[in-house]
């Protein structure tokens, strides 16, 4: 069995952890393999591997990433197309997206036993037409849309060509499920469980007195197009990260994504657990 070692040295303790992690792996005899960018971190560790981290996750059993929710995602996009799994050790703020904290890594020794559950998370396409080509982006959490200028923007959003609506608002978010439980929740959305496949929408800060939270079947194909007059157009971002701008009656579409990505449960939480263990109570 092997593992990938993908850490976030930014935050704090992620350094320690890593190393623990790589003993521990060590232990229960799985090979362990680091991002070659870290050889003086791990230059110690005989055992480890230094490979390219785009080759390594290929050719791995699964992926650990060290830090927080922002780690994972960024974590994740190494995975898309991939059968590689993921497991998420928290040494953020939140993590909700981990499977472990830092003072679990006994929980370690299921993984070469075969003892852990698989939670397979939806992904969302996102279609960009520009300059006579389509551009592809995956989201495994939600594609926002909104004003470059942090102005009021107007848009249309089709379902299978079928106007939903006509929006004025700063911006609106498609999210997976397990999108859920991030921007889009801050944004008044509902929480939906990973397990089921749908697309929410939620508007950000819309100019109405009536305006709610929507799903839609994950085999719907949705279009947002860009109503706003004037140079205040709008800006896509794919989980927190990429940014594109599209222009006045320009569109972009959103769908269920042809991958999936698959997240490691070692300590047999539900769901429901998690969240009110992470989310109902204030953030120290």
């Amino acid at each position: 069995m092997k593992a990938v070692l993908y850490p976030n040295f930014q935050k704090k303790n992620a350094l320690g952890c890593a190393r623990d992690v790589c003993d521990v792996l060590k232990q229960y005899g799985i090979q362990v393999s680091v991002s070659s960018e870290y050889i003086s971190e791990f230059a110690d560790k005989t055992f480890v591997l230094f490979e390219d981290i785009n080759e390594a996750v290929k050719n791995s059993d699964i992926v650990i990433a060290i830090g927080g929710d922002g780690t994972i995602l960024r974590c994740a996009k190494f995975l898309i197309g991939t059968d590689t799994k993921l497991l998420g050790i928290n040494t953020g703020t939140l993590g909700f997206m981990a499977g472990l904290e830092a003072d679990q890594l006994d929980k370690l020794s299921q993984l070469k036993a075969g003892k852990f559950e698989i939670s397979e998370r939806m992904t969302i396409d996102v279609v960009i037409h520009e300059k006579g080509k389509d551009t592809v982006f995956t989201a495994l959490n939600e594609v926002s849309a909104r004003s470059g200028s942090f102005r009021i923007c107007d848009f249309e959003v089709y379902s299978n060509d079928y106007l939903v609506g006509k929006y004025r608002a700063d911006g609106v978010l498609f999210s997976t499920p397990s999108g859920s439980t991030a921007y889009a929740l801050s944004a008044g959305g509902p929480v939906i469980e990973p397990d089921l496949e749908c697309i929410e929408m939620t508007l950000i800060c819309p100019h109405s007195l009536f305006s709610r939270a929507t799903l839609f079947s994950a085999e719907r194909k949705l279009k947002i197009t860009d109503r706003t007059a004037g140079a205040d157009s709008i800006v896509i971002s794919v989980d927190g990260e990429l940014n594109k701008r599209i222009g006045e009656n320009e569109s972009i579409e959103i769908m269920r994504g042809r991958n999936t990505l698959k997240f490691v449960n070692l300590i047999g939480n539900s769901f429901h657990e998690s969240l009110c263990r992470k989310m109902c109570k204030p953030i120290k």
